[in-house]
C-alpha cells in the first residue's frame, strides 16, 4: 500500500483494516516509490506526483488493502463511490482517473485495454474563464490589506500571465529588466519560455527590491529559510484582496492570469503571441478567450436587427 508522500500514518490509526493480514512497511514503500520512479522517468512535476500518490493513497483506505489486490471491477464501483456518495466533480475525477490508470498500467503494468475499460475518463464540462475587468484589476491592487510584497506579488501574476506556481518560483534573475521579458522556467509541463515584463511592473518591482532585499527567490518563505512562497499563500493573499476590494473570487488567483490573456486580446495583440506568453501548446486551448472577449460580443449585430418591426402594433 502507498503512503501519502512527506507524511507517515498515525501508529494508533492503521491503513488495513485489523480483520486482514497489514502489509509490510517494505511493500508499501516499494509500491510507493515504483509510481514516483515511473513519474520521475515521464518527467511529471512534483505536485502531480503527489496528486497522484494521494489518489492511489485514498483508495487503499477505502478498501483497507494493499491497491495490487484491488481487482478492475472494484476500481470501477470506486469511480461509482466518488461521484455518487461523494460528489466529485468532473474535473476532479479526471485527476482520480489519470491518476490510476498512471499506476496500474505502468506500476503494476496490468493490460491498458482493462485499466482503460474499468477506469472510463468522465467527460469534462466545457468552462469559460472568468476574468475582471482592468477597472477591477485596478480596484484588487489598490485594496489596503495589501504590504508593497503581496500587491507585487499579484501585480507579477497579472500582468506576466503567471501560473500560481511559475510566480512562486520566479528568482530576481529571471527579471531580464534589459529585455523587458521575465523568464519563466518549470512551468507546466517543465516548459521553459518568456513573457512580458511592462514597465510599471518593473517600477513596482524595484521598490519591491528595495524595500525586501529578497535572496534566491524573488518572492520567499516568509516561516521556512531557503524555500519560495508557498502556493497556498499567495492564494490567501489573493482571497483577501478580492474580499476588501468587495471583487467576486472569480475561481481564485488564476483568473489573473485569464484576465491577463483576455485584456491582451481586446487591446488587438494576435491569439499566437499570447499562446506563446502564456505558455499554452495548444492553439486552441488559448482561444478560449475569444468566448469572452468583451468586443467581439458587443460589435455583433443579432438577427433581429434586420427585421422590419416599423408597424408592429405596440399593445398594454
Amino acid at each position: 500500500m502507498l503512503k501519502r508522500r512527506g507524511r507517515r500514518p498515525r501508529a494508533d490509526r492503521p491503513i488495513v483494516s485489523p480483520k486482514r493480514p497489514a502489509q509490510t512497511d517494505g511493500c508499501m514503500t516499494i509500491l510507493r516509490q515504483k509510481l514516483i520512479d515511473e513519474a520521475d522517468i515521464r518527467g511529471l512535476s512534483r505536485n502531480t506526483q503527489d496528486s497522484y500518490i494521494s489518489v492511489v493513497f485514498q483508495l487503499a483506505r477505502h478498501f483497507r488493502r494493499s491497491p495490487d489486490q484491488i481487482t478492475d471491477p472494484e476500481l470501477r464501483l470506486y469511480l461509482l463511490h466518488l461521484l455518487r456518495q461523494k460528489h466529485y466533480s468532473a474535473s476532479t475525477l479526471l485527476v482520480a482517473v489519470s491518476a490510476l490508470r498512471f499506476f496500474y498500467r505502468h506500476v503494476l503494468e496490468r493490460p491498458t485495454e482493462a485499466i482503460e475499460t474499468a477506469l472510463p475518463r468522465m467527460k469534462k464540462p466545457v468552462l469559460r474563464p472568468r476574468v475582471f475587468s482592468p477597472e477591477q484589476i485596478g480596484k484588487l491592487l489598490s485594496a489596503d490589506c495589501l504590504n508593497c510584497k503581496h500587491r507585487t506579488l499579484l501585480m507579477t501574476t497579472y500582468a506576466a500571465g503567471l501560473r500560481v506556481g511559475e510566480v512562486c518560483h520566479l528568482r530576481p534573475e529571471h527579471i531580464l529588466s534589459e529585455r523587458g521579458q521575465i523568464l519563466v522556467q518549470n512551468g507546466k509541463g517543465r516548459k521553459e519560455r518568456y513573457t512580458l515584463l511592462s514597465p510599471k511592473l518593473l517600477l513596482q518591482l524595484r521598490e519591491y527590491w528595495q524595500r525586501y532585499q529578497p535572496r534566491g527567490w524573488l518572492f520567499p518563505s516568509p516561516s521556512i529559510p531557503g524555500r519560495p512562497l508557498h502556493e497556498a499563500t499567495a492564494q490567501r493573499v489573493f482571497d483577501m484582496a478580492t474580499r476588501r476590494a468587495g471583487l467576486p473570487h472569480n475561481g481564485g488567483i488564476h483568473s489573473l492570469r485569464h484576465s491577463f490573456a483576455t485584456h491582451l486580446l481586446e487591446a488587438g495583440v494576435p491569439l499566437p503571441v499570447i499562446q506563446r506568453m502564456i505558455g499554452h501548446s495548444n492553439l486552441g486551448t488559448t482561444s478560449r478567450y475569444l468566448h469572452v472577449r468583451r468586443e467581439v460580443i458587443a460589435e455583433l449585430k443579432g438577427p433581429l436587427e434586420a427585421i422590419d418591426l416599423s408597424t408592429l402594433k405596440q399593445t398594454t
